[in-house]
C-alpha cells in the first residue's frame, strides 16, 4: 500500500495502565500502511505446550560463577593448566604462609585429585568471582570445607572486605582423617567484594572449600543462583536443553579413570556429574576455563521439574565438532556411550528399585524426572560419520525405550554442504527429530520468515536448537520476533526452538549475544530476552490463518563498491577490474602506479610489491580495503589472487556499502575447508552460497564476480563456480495470530521492524470479539541495548477500547506488540 492517507479513522483511544509512554511517529508522514486479514473459520497448526524452550550451555561462566549459586571460586583446587594456559591449582586464591597444591596419595578420593596442604598458623583467602564474593545484610551463608589433621587443628573462618569484617568469624575444630566440616556466616554487611579466608593453627588438608547463599533457588541445597534462575522461570519455557553444546561433541570421549590417564579434555559425560559433589570429575570447558560440575545432570534434571520444563539432554556421539571434526573409531568405546546413553534414560525414568533409578532416588528424588526425548549429537561437521553412529543410539533406544524420540541434528549452519548432506540422511533415515542450530545477520532474519514454508509436512520434524540474531541490540530482537512469527506459522514442523546462548557473566565472556546477563551482584534480561519472554507467555495453542500486506520499496539492486581482504592469511592482489554492464570501465588498477584508489577499512599490513597489492601479515584477520562507489550496480569485477602463506584463502568483495554493509566471496575459508559467499549487513555476517574447497599457496587464480540485480555469479579459472539471487526482501512487518484455548482469546502479534509507525486495517472475518483487547508493546530505538543500569527495552501494557470485526490500529516504529482480544 501507498503511504497516502488513510480514510479509516481510529474508533477509540488506548487507555495506558503502565507510566510509560508509548513512542509515536515525530511526524505524520512517517507511517506506512498496512491490511491484516485473519480467517477465524480457518484451521491453522497446533502449537504444542513445548514449542518454546530453553537452551542451557556452560559458555561465558553460565554454570561456575553463574547460574550455579557457589561462591568460591576454584573450591577443589582442581584447577590446571588444561583448562587454561594461565591457571594453577591457586588461581584465586591467596596464600598467607605457607601453603601448597597437592597430587598424591593423601587426597580426598580418586576423583578428586588435588587438595591444598595447609602450613601451621598459615591462611588461604578465596577472591570469587567478578569483583569479589557477593553478600546481603541480614542474609546467611553456609560454609563447608572437607579437612583433615591427624594431630588436630582449628580452623578460623572469615568473610572480610577492605573495609572490614563481613559476619562473626567462625572456628572450626579438625581431627583426624578426612572429614565435612560446617558454618553458617549472617552478612553484617552487604558487599560486592568480599573475600573468604580460612586459616589454620596447626597444619592441616583441605578440599571443597564451599560457601553457598543460604537463599538458593527454591531454598535447594548445592542449589541456584536464585535471580538467574527465576529469570529463566519467568520465561514459563516449555523445555530445557542441556548441557551443550559444543562442551557435548569436543574432546576425548574416554572417562575420568585411572585407564584413560585422568584425561582432563573430555566430551561432557553425564556420569562424570552426579553423586556427592566431592566425588564428581572435574574437566576443562570448552570454552576455555574449568567446570566443576558441581551443576550436573541431576541438578538439570530438578531444575527443569521445577520451572515446568520438559528436560532434553544431549549425549555425545563420538563425533567431535566446534572446529575439531573427529570420527573415533572405537567399537567398544561406542558402545560403552550407547550403554551410558541407556542407562541416563533409567537415571530418569527407572524405577527407584532400578540400578541408575536408585542413584537418583539416593541423590534425593525417588519420583522419575518424565524423560521424553533425547538428543545425540551436536554441530557435526562430519554428516556420514555422524549418521552411522546414530543410527546405531537410536536403534539401542527405541529397543529398549521406544517412547523415547531420539533427536539428530544438520551441522552448525542454515545451508551448505553439511547441512543438505544431514538433511538427506535425515530423510532417508526416517529420523523423527532434527536440530538446526544459525547464528545469522538481523537482515537474514527479516528475510527468512518463510524458511519453513516449503518443509516436508510428513518428513522429520525441527527442532531449532539454536539461534540469535548477531548482536544484542532491539534491532536484533527486532528480527528475531519478525522470525518468529514463521516459526509460529509453521508450528505443525517447528516442534521446538529455544534462543541461544542463555547466560552471560559480563567478566568472562566468550561469545555474544546472550539473553541474560549477569554479574555477582545483578542480573539484567536483554531485549531479546524480553523477546522470547513475551512470545513463551503468549504463545496460544493453535494458529489462526492470516495475512498481511508487505511493505513498498523494500528490495532493490545490489549495489556497492569492491573490495579485497584476507583472514589469517597473505595474499597478493592485481588486475582488478569492474566493468560495467554496457562495457564501460569503472575501474582499472594494475597497481604499477602505486594503490591511491584504495582505501583500509581493516587491519593488515597492505603494500604495493612487485606491481601486486600485497597483504603481508599472516596472523591478521578481516583486513578490508575498498575502492570504487557504493551506487555501482550491474557490474563484472575480475581479480587476479595469489595466496603467499597462511591458514586460509581469499576475501573478494562486492556490493560493499561501508564495513558492516557487504558481499564477499570467501576462498578457502573455515582452515582452507571451504568457499563460501557470505553477506554482511550491520556487521553479522550469513552464508548464502557454500561449496568445500581449498586454495593452494603460491598459485595465481582468476576470479570473476558478475552482478546483475541481485543475481550474482562466481567464476574461478574461467568456470562458473556458483550463482545466486539475493531476491528476499528484508520484510520488517510480520505477524501471525493465534488462539489461546482456556481463554478463547486471540492474539494478535505483530512486529514492525522499521522507522516508521505501522497504521493497520485489521479483519478478524467475522469473529465475535469483545471492544476491549489487553496490550503489551515493547518498543525502542533500534540501536538500544538493556544494561544492569538502563533497559529501555521494557514490557508496556495497556488496553484497547477500539476492537471491532475491523478496526485500526497504529503499531509504534521498532515495535513487537502483543493483542489479546476476548471472544464476545
Amino acid at each position: 500500500m501507498s503511504r497516502t492517507r488513510w480514510r479509516l479513522g481510529l474508533s477509540a483511544t488506548a487507555l495506558l495502565t503502565a507510566t510509560a509512554v508509548l513512542p509515536a511517529p515525530a511526524h505524520a508522514e512517517d507511517v506506512t500502511d498496512y491490511t491484516i486479514t485473519v480467517d477465524p473459520a480457518a484451521r491453522g497448526a497446533a502449537i504444542d505446550d513445548t514449542m518454546y524452550g530453553v537452551f542451557f550451555e556452560d559458555i561465558n561462566r553460565a554454570a561456575d560463577g553463574g547460574l550455579y549459586a557457589e561462591l568460591v571460586q576454584n573450591r577443589s583446587f582442581e584447577y590446571s593448566t588444561a583448562d587454561n594456559a594461565s591457571y594453577t591449582p591457586l588461581t584465586s586464591w591467596t596464600v598467607t604462609g605457607t601453603a601448597e597444591a597437592v597430587n598424591d596419595a593423601g587426597r580426598l578420593n580418586e576423583r578428586n585429585r588435588t587438595y591444598l596442604s595447609l602450613g601451621a598458623g598459615s591462611s588461604v583467602t578465596n577472591a570469587g568471582y567478578n569483583t569479589g564474593i557477593r553478600v546481603e545484610r541480614g542474609k546467611r551463608y553456609d560454609f563447608s570445607v572437607w579437612a583433615r589433621a591427624e594431630g588436630g587443628t582449628t580452623l578460623t573462618v572469615t568473610l572480610k572486605d577492605t573495609a572490614g569484617t563481613l559476619a562473626t568469624a567462625r572456628q572450626v575444630a579438625v581431627r583426624g582423617g578426612w572429614a565435612q566440616y560446617k558454618a553458617t556466616f549472617t552478612a553484617t554487611r552487604t558487599s560486592n567484594r568480599g573475600r573468604l579466608a580460612v586459616a589454620a593453627t596447626s597444619a592441616a588438608a583441605l578440599d571443597m572449600v564451599s560457601l553457598f547463599p543460604r537463599d538458593t533457588y527454591k531454598n535447594q541445597p548445592n542449589g541456584l543462583r536464585k535471580d538467574l534462575a527465576e529469570k529463566i522461570e519467568a520465561l514459563r519455557p516449555g523445555f530445557l536443553r542441556f548441557p551443550g553444546g559444543c562442551l557435548v561433541n569436543t574432546g576425548s570421549m574416554e572417562d575420568y579413570s585411572e585407564a584413560s590417564g585422568w584425561q582432563r579434555k573430555r566430551a561432557y559425560q553425564w556420569k562424570d556429574t552426579i553423586g556427592p559433589v566431592e566425588q564428581r570429575a572435574t574437566n576443562a570447558n570448552f570454552w576455555g576455563y574449568n567446570q566443576s560440575y558441581g551443576l550436573g545432570y541431576y541438578e538439570y534434571f530438578r531444575f527443569a521439574e521445577d520451572i515446568g520444563a520438559m528436560p532434553l539432554p544431549v549425549v555425545p556421539a563420538l563425533v567431535t565438532g566446534c572446529g575439531q571434526n573427529r570420527a573415533t573409531d572405537d567399537e567398544a568405546l561406542l558402545k560403552r556411550h550407547i550403554q551410558d546413553a541407556l542407562d541416563l534414560i533409567e537415571f530418569a525414568n527407572g524405577p527407584a528399585t532400578s540400578t541408575w533409578g536408585k542413584v537418583r532416588a539416593q541423590m534425593g528424588h525417588p519420583r522419575p524426572f518424565r524423560l521424553t526425548h533425547i538428543g545425540v549429537g551436536n554441530e557435526e561437521n562430519l554428516p556420514h560419520e555422524f549418521f552411522a553412529r546414530f543410527q546405531k543410539f537410536r536403534a539401542a533406544i527405541e529397543a529398549k525405550y521406544p517412547d523415547i524420540t531420539v533427536v539428530s541434528n544438520s551441522g552448525p549452519d542454515d545451508s551448505g554442504t553439511v547441512f543438505e548432506t544431514a538433511w538427506k540422511l535425515n530423510r532417508e533415515g526416517k529420523v523423527d527429530m532434527v536440530d538446526e542450530h544459525y547464528y545469522n545477520s538481523p537482515q537474514w532474519f527479516l528475510q527468512n520468515n518463510d524458511r519453513y514454508d516449503s518443509y516436508d509436512r510428513n518428513g522429520p520434524k525441527v527442532f531449532l536448537g539454536e539461534y540469535a540474531s548477531q548482536g544484542n541490540a532491539w534491532k536484533n530482537a527486532l528480527a528475531e520476533a519478525a522470525f518468529m512469527t514463521g516459526l509460529e506459522r509453521n508450528a505443525d514442523v517447528v516442534k521446538l526452538a529455544s534462543y541461544a546462548p542463555l547466560l552471560a557473566n559480563e567478566d568472562y565472556v566468550q561469545w555474544r549475544p546472550d539473553m541474560i546477563w549477569f554479574n555477582n551482584r545483578a542480573s539484567w534480561g536483554s531485549a531479546s530476552y524480553e523477546v522470547q519472554k513475551l512470545f513463551m507467555n503468549n504463545a496460544g495453542d493453535r494458529v489462526v490463518p492470516s495475512k498481511a500486506t508487505g511493505t513498498p520499496g523494500v528490495s532493490g539492486p545490489i549495489t556497492g563498491a569492491v573490495g579485497l581482504s584476507t583472514w589469517a592469511t597473505s595474499a597478493a592482489y592485481d588486475d582488478v577490474k569492474v566493468t560495467s554492464a554496457d562495457g564501460s570501465t569503472l575501474l582499472s588498477d594494475d597497481f604499477s602506479g602505486g594503490a591511491a584508489q584504495w582505501k583500509q577499512a581493516g587491519g593488515g599490513s597492505w603494500s604495493v610489491q612487485d606491481g601486486q597489492y600485497v597483504q603481508a601479515d599472516a596472523a591478521a584477520e578481516n583486513t578490508l580495503v575498498t575502492a570504487g562507489d557504493p551506487a555501482w550496480k550491474d557490474y563484472d569485477l575480475h581479480v587476479k589472487a595469489t595466496k603467499k602463506s597462511g591458514k586460509e584463502g581469499f576475501l573478494v568483495a562486492f556490493g560493499v556499502k561501508d564495513t558492516g554493509n557487504y558481499y564477499w566471496w570467501n576462498l578457502g575459508g573455515w582452515n582452507n575447508t571451504q568457499s563460501a559467499v557470505e553477506q554482511a549487513s550491520d556487521g553479522g555476517k550469513s552464508t548464502l552460497i557454500s561449496k568445500a574447497g581449498s586454495i593452494e599457496t603460491g598459485r595465481a587464480y582468476d576470479i570473476d564476480i558478475k552482478v546483475r540485480g541481485r543475481q550474482v555469479t562466481l567464476y574461478l579459472d574461467g568456470q562458473e563456480w556458483g550463482s545466486f539471487t539475493d531476491d528476499k526482501p528484508a520484510e520488517p512487518f510480520r505477524q501471525v495470530v493465534t488462539r489461546d484455548a482456556q481463554t478463547g482469546e486471540l492474539i494478535v502479534k505483530v512486529v514492525n521492524a522499521q522507522d516508521t509507525a505501522a497504521r493497520t486495517a485489521i479483519e478478524l472475518g467475522g469473529a465475535k470479539v469483545a471492544s476491549r483487547a489487553r496490550v503489551t508493546t515493547l518498543a525502542a530505538d533500534q540501536d538500544a541495548v538493556n544494561t544492569e543500569t538502563d533497559t529501555p527495552v521494557t514490557p508496556v501494557t495497556s488496553t484497547f477500547t477500539g476492537v471491532a470485526d475491523r478496526f485500526a490500529y497504529t503499531f509504534p516504529a521498532n515495535s513487537v506488540t502483543f493483542l489479546r482480544i476476548p471472544r464476545r
